[in-house]
Parts: structure tokens; C-alpha cells; sequence
């Protein structure tokens, strides 16, 4: 039997137990819906990932998407599992009915498009673009642009990217290039070259929205000058119907490590006198509609990465109870059977790493999801206010942390099949190529650390570094209560106060020191951040595993119990500590990347 795409007792769980996703339903907006709904919304996503995307994941990754000059050819099997996902509903899931949409929470949603990415890899990624720059357009367009751009979006009809990347810039958005004159019809001609662009080109939809980031001509340097614009790869008449070609070119395609099932493209915009474009919002916000979509981007990659982990997590790990080979050191005859791999303690120490990393990781990523939801439809505005001041500051970890352990996983996955693992045969080598894109694109692992620590931890008088230190005291008190949960407890306690300390010293000596100097080191204090906050995750799950136990639960769900206390305690006891000597590096304001010349390489 081949091994699940995901734990689904592990979905319920988080969901359900976790996190209350059924208690939702209590809210205007999901009042239609109830757990039945929920779990057929799940099940959907199921069977389409194990119907359509499962049988040409293999497929896919050996066969990359080629460019013959004029048009993006791509195994034909493709649009109709992208077809099946448009067609289920679950492209648009947490959209509006009014377009289209389930409006399922977008907990709920996540856990369904876990499925579809578990299966699918970046090929979902085609969707999931679409959706969130239909969300961007919805936001911030006027209703005649959610007309003609969003709603066949919506519908499956348009597909939708976002084009900000450019040769000379890369993520140095300030230093971008791409221009537009703005024409006596309102419109925009806009000229320039951007790279990267995934799905920036296919022939999967009638038309593709691209959200391009370009300067007004005369706008001011630098981020305060970036306007956003609608650019179609075709334009669209009054009726709806498809017009002329735009003056967007497909110049060439990136061929890729991993993640081959979706493209990535080099586009120029305007070769031929000037792609139109229209402008969203005001001149010179561009940025700030973009991150609209960069922070649901970003979410994304980090979910995408926590769900890769959990694929080679179960694909190992039933690998490991099938597959016999030697014998414990314990066993003196050389005459008995071989035992299974997961008899041997250091498959059990990666088997319960990757668990502790993904599981983590994924939970992290459905408390963003809670988040995201909870700052449009919680009950009161203060409410609203705590989970949007909360979500701020935990995008950049939410990003950061499940793509760098994920891969970690992946890495340990493919060490469990051992020489199997770095062969073909098995899926566990496409895993982690797939996942190694996920900490560079959306911002790379040294972005996220300078946002957060030089952005998001000072934002607002440290307004969501205390609203989460309060979210951090709740769960230190209610895991007090359970006697086995204290010394975690403890520890957790001493590991925020840790943060706390390193917090209040780099934000004084960025005052006082060279900035420079205080920030070479940001990347450990977002891994230091990160760890803490998945500890804090963790200790979550355990308040609820023990709880459970304590109920006297049969016994497949007294071992699932365990096994999360056990991961807990992994985290706690193997990956935690590491946080003390990244305090020290930082406090101490360690110079050595900084002072190493580049003619010393």
C-alpha cells in the first residue's frame, strides 16, 4: 500500500482540537457552513489530489515545461487536474459566493489545499496565484476592475501572477526600472523586463492578469514611487469577451532544480510601444497594494514548505516500517531475522525530527491562517485588531521557519531510505528539491530576518511583540496546571525571557551602534524568534494531547496522543537549546561575517 499524502488523524487534530476551526461556524459569515461541510470540503481536495495530481507527480518533475519560441508547451495532463481543481471550487475557496466562492474559513481552506500540494507541488501553484491576486484586485480595485478582472478569475477563465523581479534589481525593489506613461484614456503604457514570473505564461486559462509593479514617469526614487498595474496578456472588450494580444512577450523559461510543474518565466513588457496597463488604487502605493498579495505569497510559501515536509515525513516513515535490514546491537545471533529500520534508534531520532519540524511547522502555518481570518471576521474590533498585530509580525517566521526546517526534513527523509533515498525510484529526492526553492523565493531567509527584526519587531512601540509575549503567558499558565507539562513550562518561560533579553538589546544598540554591525547577525535572531515560537507551538499540542490522555482514549488515539508528547519533548530537548548560543553570538554583537573582507575569500 502506497503511503498516505498526509496523516489525516493529524489534520483532524489540528483543526478540530488544536485549533477551533467547527466553532467558526458561530460567525456571520460561516453560518452556512457546519464540521460536515468542512470535512466534504477536505475530502474534495482528497480525491482530486489522489485523482488527478498523484498519478503525474513523477510525470511532471521529468517533464518540464519547453517554450518553442511562440508558445508553453506542458504535459497535457496538467490542465485537466488544474481544471479539476477550478471546478471543485476549492481555487476560490474562502472567496465570496457572490463570486464564486465557498467562503470557507481559511484554516478549513488550508487544510484542503494541504492535500492538493502534498500531491500537486508547485504545479497548485497556478491556482493559488490566481486567487490571491484576485483577493489583491477585490481590495483595492474599483468594482468595475472586480468585474473585469476578478470574476473571471474567479470563475477559472483568467489565471493571474505577479510580476515585480527585474534583472538588474532583484529583490532590491527600490532600484526597479519597469515604467509607465499614463495615456489620455486613463490607462497606462508600461515598458520593462521582469524575471521569475511563476505562471507568467501558459496556456491553461483564455487570459493571464499580471500584477506588475512599475514607476510612473516622474514618480519619486526609491519604494515612495512604485505604482501597481493590471496588465493582461490579452485585453477584454466591454462584453467580456478577449481582445488583441497586449504588448507582453514570453522572452524565455527558467529550467528549474524542483518545482517543475509550474512555469517560471522571463517576460518584457511594452517591446512593441507599450503593454496597456491600469492602475490600482493611487500612484506611488503600488508597494503597499502589493504586499497585500506578497503577505498571502508568503504565508503560502511557508504552508507549502510545512506541507512538503509532511509528505516525505509519511513516506518515510512508512518506508521505515516496511523495510528490514540488520539487527540491533543488542542481538548477538547473526542467524536471527533483520528487523524493520524503525527498530533502529537513529531512524526513530530522524523519523521523530521530521515530525517535530513538519507537524510544527504546519501548525504555525494554520494559526497564521486563524490569524488571517480572524482580522476580518472576529466578533469585535479589538479582537480583530490583536489577530492583525499578531500576523504582522509572525509573516516573516511563518515564511521563514517552516522553509528552512522543511527541507531540513526532506534532507532526513531521503537519510531514512538511505542510497534508495537519493534515487529516482522514490519520491523523497523530488521533495526536497521542490522544497529547496522555499527559502529563497518570497523574500529569502536574510529579507525576512531584516523585516523582522528592523520592521515588524519595533513596529508601533513593540505592539505585537507584546501581544504575542501575552499569547506566550497564557499557554505558560495553562500548561502549569498539568503537572507533567511544567518543566516545559519552564522552559518555555526561560526561552521567552531569552528572546526578551536579545529583543531589548539589539533594538538599543541599533540606536547607538552601526547598523551594519547590529544586523549581520539578523538571520540568527529570526531562527532564535522562530525557535521559540514553534516551542510555544508545541507546547500548544501538548496541552491538548495530555488532556486527551487523561480521557482514557482507545488505543490508536492514545498512541497518536504520545506520539505528539514525544515530539514535543524532541523539540524541547534537541532543538530549543540551540537558542543560548545564538543569544550569545547576537548580545555579543559577533563581528565575524562582518569584518571578513571579500578579497579574503
Amino acid at each position: 500500500m502506497a503511503a498516505p499524502l498526509l496523516n489525516q488523524r493529524d489534520i483532524e487534530f489540528m483543526l478540530y482540537e488544536l485549533f477551533d476551526a467547527e466553532g467558526l461556524t458561530a460567525r456571520k459569515r460561516y453560518a452556512d457552513h457546519n464540521k460536515e461541510t468542512f470535512d466534504a470540503a477536505i475530502e474534495t481536495a482528497k480525491k482530486v489530489a489522489e485523482k488527478y495530481f498523484l498519478p503525474i507527480r513523477q510525470k511532471i518533475d521529468t517533464h518540464q515545461p519547453t517554450f518553442d519560441g511562440e508558445k508553453v508547451h506542458m504535459i497535457p495532463e496538467i490542465k485537466p487536474a488544474v481544471d479539476a481543481v477550478i471546478q471543485s471550487g476549492l481555487m476560490s475557496s474562502t472567496a465570496d459566493y457572490e463570486l464564486g466562492g465557498m467562503q470557507l474559513p481559511a484554516i478549513v481552506a488550508s487544510a484542503a489545499s494541504a492535500y492538493l500540494g502534498a500531491a500537486g507541488s508547485t504545479t497548485l501553484g497556478y491556482t493559488a496565484l490566481t486567487n490571491a491576486n484576485a483577493n489583491l484586485i477585490q481590495a483595492h480595485g474599483t468594482p468595475e476592475q472586480i468585474k473585469q478582472w476578478v470574476e473571471p478569475m474567479r470563475s477559472g477563465r483568467f489565471a493571474g501572477t505577479m510580476a515585480m523581479t527585474e534583472p538588474e534589481a532583484g529583490s532590491g525593489l527600490a532600484d526597479l526600472t519597469t515604467y509607465g506613461i499614463k495615456q489620455d484614456n486613463g490607462s497606462y503604457l508600461i515598458s520593462g523586463n521582469k524575471i521569475f514570473i511563476s505562471g507568467g505564461d501558459h496556456e491553461l486559462n483564455e487570459n493571464i492578469v499580471h500584477l506588475v509593479l512599475a514607476r510612473i514617469k516622474g514618480a519619486p526614487k526609491g519604494t515612495k514611487g512604485i505604482s501597481l498595474f493590471i496588465v493582461p496578456k490579452y485585453s477584454v472588450n466591454d462584453d467580456g469577451s478577449l481582445g488583441d494580444r497586449n504588448d507582453v512577450t514570453l522572452t524565455g523559461l527558467f529550467h528549474k532544480m524542483g518545482g517543475r510543474g509550474q512555469t517560471s518565466c522571463a517576460l518584457n513588457f511594452g517591446e512593441n510601444g507599450g503593454a496597456i496597463g491600469y492602475l490600482v488604487g493611487e500612484e506611488n502605493k503600488g508597494l503597499r497594494y502589493m504586499f497585500h498579495m506578497m503577505n498571502e505569497a508568503r504565508i503560502m510559501v511557508g504552508t507549502a514548505a510545512a506541507t512538503t515536509a509532511l509528505t516525505g515525513f509519511q513516506y518515510s516513515l512508512d518506508y521505515a516500517k516496511e523495510r528490514p535490514q540488520g539487527r540491533l546491537p543488542s542481538c548477538k545471533n547473526p542467524l536471527s531475522p533483520p528487523v524493520n529500520i524503525i527498530e533502529h534508534t537513529d531512524v526513530r531520532r530522524m523519523l521523530l525530527a521530521q515530525k517535530a519540524y513538519s507537524e510544527g511547522a504546519y501548525a504555525l502555518c494554520l494559526y497564521g491562517a486563524q490569524l488571517s481570518d480572524d482580522e476580518k471576521t472576529a466578533a469585535t474590533e479589538e479582537e480583530r485588531k490583536h489577530a492583525h498585530i499578531l500576523l504582522d509580525l509572525l509573516t516573516p517566521i511563518i515564511k521563514s521557519w517552516p522553509s528552512e526546517y522543511g527541507p531540513r526534513a526532506n534532507s532526513l527523509a531521503i537519510q531514512v531510505l538511505g542510497g534508495h533515498g537519493y534515487i529516482n525510484e522514490h519520491p523523497v529526492e523530488m521533495f526536497y528539491r521542490d522544497n529547496r526553492l522555499n527559502p529563497i523565493h518570497e523574500g529569502t531567509y536574510c529579507i525576512q530576518s531584516l523585516d523582522l527584526l528592523a520592521r515588524k519587531v519595533p513596529m508601533n512601540q513593540l505592539a505585537g511583540v507584546m501581544a504575542l509575549m501575552a499569547e506566550f503567558e497564557k499557554t505558560i499558565t495553562e500548561a502549569k496546571e498539568q503537572s507533567s507539562l511544567r518543566d516545559f513550562s519552564d522552559e518555555l518561560q526561560g526561552a521567552v525571557k531569552t528572546l526578551s533579553q536579545v529583543t531589548e538589546t539589539l533594538l538599543k544598540s541599533m540606536m547607538v551602534k552601526d547598523i551594519d554591525l547590529v544586523l549581520s547577525n539578523s538571520v540568527k535572531y529570526l531562527e532564535l524568534f522562530g525557535n521559540v515560537v514553534i516551542a510555544w507551538i508545541w507546547l500548544k499540542q501538548g496541552i491538548v494531547a495530555q488532556a486527551a490522555l487523561a480521557k482514557e482514549p482507545h488505543k490508536e488515539d492514545k498512541q497518536f496522543y504520545q506520539g505528539k508528547l514525544q515530539a514535543m519533548r524532541y523539540f524541547f530537548k534537541s532543538e530549543l537549546p540551540e537558542i543560548n548560543v545564538w543569544a550569545k553570538l547576537l548580545t555579543d554583537f559577533d563581528s565575524t561575517n562582518f569584518d571578513m573582507h571579500p578579497d579574503w575569500f
